[in-house]
């Protein structure tokens, strides 16, 4: 006897969306959320996105922004020190 058919997959709930790599759930911000998560203000945000600098979507009017895209902008954006430990000075030698 044949199995019957999967009811099919349930939309992703308002403010998430799938990835392109795989199907992580990802969190969309708008600009007041983005700033607030990056400690700027909303000016900065929609500075990034009218120069497009930072990845964003367009739902209708609405500029939303991903979780993983502001981390991946922190992340391009960090620098490590390279100031190698000076030594001392005054100690007796």
């Amino acid at each position: 006897m044949p199995r019957p058919a999967t009811p099919p997959a349930r939309p992703l709930p308002f403010g998430s969306a799938t990835t392109a790599v795989g199907a992580k759930s990802d969190r969309l911000l708008n600009v007041a959320e983005a700033a607030d998560r990056l400690g700027v203000g909303e000016r900065f945000i929609r500075r990034l996105v009218s120069e497009r600098r930072i990845r964003y979507v367009k739902v209708g009017k609405h500029v939303r922004i991903a979780g993983s895209v502001l981390d991946a902008y922190v992340e391009e954006r960090t620098v490590e020190p390279v100031r190698a430990r000076r030594p001392r000075y005054g100690r007796a030698a």
